[in-house]
């Protein structure tokens, strides 16, 4: 049974805990004296610690490996500002032993009522060729069933179960706020290309005991999947209206907005542009809450910026928190 978690590291410094976790990497290094010792990060459904594992490592090394559940002792501490644990004990947990659900964060939201709420707007568009083709995809029951149980990432932003579906369904919002300001913006074209621009990352992504990418993610990658997975709904649906089809399928290759961030395409039509700003902006929102979550974690004070936040080259500073002097 689990009762030590990532986010109780703050109660335990300078103490030795027994807990289980999710193995999320392992790299066998050579000490400098000789012989070998573990770099591991150790996970759970609150966040994840670096682990280090000086000796007794042979039994790890050949029972061990990444995504299987473990049970450690080990002593917390914190290193650079951040909270890790040195092991002194590693081995293979049963299935027996532990509850997945203690190991893989989840979205705070109802599932079924997001799942809901989406095929409503999707059910309100005036073009029936969008409405026939999104729909195509939501009561494909293999892709349906993943679209609502994925992460939208392995650990940037909403990396948790139900991630896509709520990073997707909070986008569609966005978007249908900002419409009105935009004439130039078709909405169901836009609503269309926020909830599919995504998609590809069903088979990305890997979320069985903790967050990986498949192989096909890693050769691949979640735009070129889900252009290819337009390209088989549209030939299912043919007839199909090809400019319609190209239109979407531009605002999947293009909603990275940038060469250099991986996009094949840069936007170039309203809802591209459109899209590919929201989507950043939605993204990058959501990564300020982790980092707000994570700062208050460790302890800073509201006067005090969040850690180096690697994706956006900056750190983050919670101004409410701040004036309201918590």
């Amino acid at each position: 049974m689990k009762d030590f978690f990532v986010e109780d590291a703050v109660r335990f410094e300078n103490a030795t805990v027994t807990s289980y976790f999710v193995l999320s990497s392992m790299q066998v290094r050579d000490k400098k004296q000789g012989g070998q010792y573990l770099a591991l990060i150790v996970s759970d459904r609150t966040g994840s610690l670096e682990a280090r594992m000086w000796d007794d490592v042979a039994d790890p090394i050949e029972f061990c490996s990444e995504g299987c559940y473990v049970k450690v002792q080990g002593d917390i501490s914190k290193y650079n500002g951040k909270f890790q644990i040195t092991l002194k004990k590693l081995r293979l947990a049963a299935d027996s032993e532990v509850d997945p659900r203690d190991f893989q964060p989840a979205t705070k939201f109802d599932v079924e009522e997001m799942w809901a709420e989406l095929r409503g707007y999707v059910s309100a568009f005036r073009n029936e060729d969008l409405k026939r083709l999104v729909f195509s995809f939501l009561d494909d029951e293999r892709i349906g069933l993943a679209f609502k149980s994925a992460p939208a990432a392995k650990r940037l932003h909403h990396a948790w179960l139900g991630g896509l579906l709520e990073h997707v369904l909070t986008l569609v919002r966005v978007c249908l706020a900002a419409v009105p300001f935009y004439p130039e913006v078709d909405a169901d074209l836009l609503v269309t290309g926020a909830i599919l621009h995504d998609m590809g990352k069903v088979r990305e992504l890997a979320w069985k005991s903790s967050f990986s990418y498949t192989l096909e993610g890693q050769m691949i990658g979640h735009i070129s999947i889900a252009q290819g997975m337009l390209l088989e709904k549209v030939r299912e649906l043919a007839p199909f209206p090809e400019k319609l089809a190209m239109l979407v399928e531009h605002m999947i290759l293009s909603h990275h907005g940038k060469y250099e961030f991986g996009s094949p395409k840069l936007p170039m039509t309203p809802e591209a542009i459109l899209l590919s700003a929201l989507d950043d902006l939605e993204a990058k929102m959501q990564a300020l809450r982790n980092e707000f979550a994570a700062a208050e974690a460790l302890g800073k004070g509201p006067d005090e910026v969040t850690e180096w936040v690697r994706s956006m080259e900056r750190p983050l500073f919670d101004s409410k928190k701040y004036l309201k002097g918590e």
